[in-house]
């Protein structure tokens, strides 16, 4: 391209003719304009002057107005003067009658309100704490033996008294024998020298010395008896094994040395036999902090037992409803909390000790309360109040106080029950402004379920 075409050629290419002869023209429009400019500014300035000096000499009449001419212009043209006066006030009547506040601000608001009722609330406390089992037992050996036979697999449910393991009992079995044996020997001489005392052939010494041979010998075997019973292990509880840590053949020790550890060479460790756990009823623990333990402790005082919720993990679904067994005898300083220990059922064993959980408690009971939505109270600069609705739909602003507040819903006081107060709309209401409902007013709904922080006086 030489640079001829190149000089003729538009840089837009989307700059067509027509568009070209567009813009000239409001180009030459904005010309005429800017050239009348000085003109209109002339003319503008011409009948400012002119308007100025006809209203200077009245403006010289004004100044020389004094209170006598007022006063007689006044008596003059009293009747004049009245007449105007009432006009006036008669348009302003007129004008506020068939044209009222509430049209002239833009109509009703639109609100959504509830009447309240008396209630009764529940105060709930929230923490967190952990599953634990509500009984727990370490199998451990009571003498040095070997493992016999193991009558239980891993995981296996047990029943209190069922056999655990069984130790090599042959020499403790033999003891015993030997033991009861000469218990029964021992008795029977004492039987023989009761008869020879009756017929004077020996003394009651040697009677007594026969007796006391009797019982000693009586006494050895029953310790070998419990000797040999420690050879046969029972659960002490009813609940659920956990992982075998022995082997048949392992060596067991009083001092709690077990085989438990896999290696690449050999099996080794030190732990108990194996561990029997209660799961049901199962145990939660949480703690309880110190500015809600007076609230505790009052509702510790009632007839019916504090009852709790627990939810386990993220399912916050599935939760499970127990009772309040114990509130610890003193508070842990280093948290400012006092632990607090519930029960729950957990009949198909999904509970596990260990598990984290969510617990609501509910501490008490506020009889005969007001209850409201929480977002139907403003927070002014003079404190808390609501709107209420009068039966001619216009609203008043009423101060109250906030007792207590859990998940959207609070209880106050300073309204009566029946009264139908704002809850949606309010940001642009003012006192005496008229509303409208946008939807059929309900009676105000207790709290959602579970637990939360204390009553706070406002």
């Amino acid at each position: 391209m030489d640079s001829k075409q190149a000089k003729n050629t538009p840089l837009n290419p989307y700059k067509t003719k027509k568009n070209s002869e567009t813009v000239s023209k409001i180009e030459s429009a904005l010309d005429k304009a800017v050239a009348k400019l000085p003109k209109l500014k002339n003319w503008i300035r011409a009948h400012l002057c002119t308007l100025w000096g006809k209203a200077s000499p009245l403006l010289d009449k004004l100044k020389k107005i004094d209170y006598a001419t007022a006063k007689a212009f006044t008596l003059k043209y009293k009747w004049r003067i009245l007449i105007v006066l009432v006009v006036l006030y008669a348009g302003s009547k007129a004008v506020n009658y068939f044209f009222p506040a509430s049209i002239k601000a833009g109509g009703p608001q639109t609100i959504t309100s509830v009447v309240v009722e008396k209630q009764d609330i529940p105060l709930i406390i929230e923490a967190t704490g952990t599953i634990i089992s509500s009984s727990i037992v370490d199998i451990r050996p009571m003498t040095t033996n070997t493992v016999k036979t193991i009558h239980i697999k891993d995981g296996q449910e047990v029943k209190e008294g069922e056999l655990l393991f069984t130790l090599d009992d042959r020499n403790d079995r033999a003891n015993y024998e030997k033991l009861k044996a000469l218990a029964d020997d021992a008795q029977k001489q004492y039987l023989r020298a009761k008869e020879l005392v009756a017929k004077n052939f020996i003394s009651k010494a040697g009677l007594e010395t026969s007796l006391a041979n009797a019982k000693s010998a009586q006494a050895a075997a029953r310790s070998a008896e419990v000797q040999l019973s420690y050879d046969s292990i029972r659960s002490p509880i009813a609940g659920r094994a956990g992982i075998i840590n022995v082997f048949p053949g392992s060596l067991v020790q009083a001092s709690n040395v077990v085989t438990t550890a896999t290696s690449s060479t050999a099996t080794s460790s030190v732990g108990s036999m194996v561990t029997i756990t209660q799961l049901n009823p199962i145990n939660v623990q949480f703690v309880v902090p110190e500015k809600d333990i007076p609230l505790l402790m009052e509702g510790k005082q009632a007839d019916t037992p504090l009852k709790v919720k627990v939810s386990v993990g993220n399912d916050d679904k599935a939760t499970y409803e127990g009772e309040v067994l114990v509130i610890d005898n003193q508070v842990d300083p280093s948290i400012a909390a006092v632990r607090v220990r519930a029960q729950i059922p957990n009949e198909k064993m999904n509970l596990l000790p260990g598990q984290f959980a969510r617990v609501s408690l509910n501490a008490n009971t506020l009889k005969e309360v007001i209850a409201v939505p929480s977002e139907a109270i403003v927070i002014s600069p003079k404190g808390r109040l609501v709107y209420l609705v009068d039966k001619d739909d216009k609203v008043q602003p009423k101060p109250v106080k906030v007792i207590y507040e859990y998940q959207g819903t609070s209880v106050i006081s300073g309204i009566e029950a029946g009264s139908r107060v704002v809850v949606e709309g309010k940001q642009n209401l003012r006192p005496g402004g008229k509303i409208r409902e946008s939807k059929k007013q309900t009676a105000a709904s207790a709290p959602a379920k579970a637990a939360a922080p204390a009553p706070e006086k406002k």
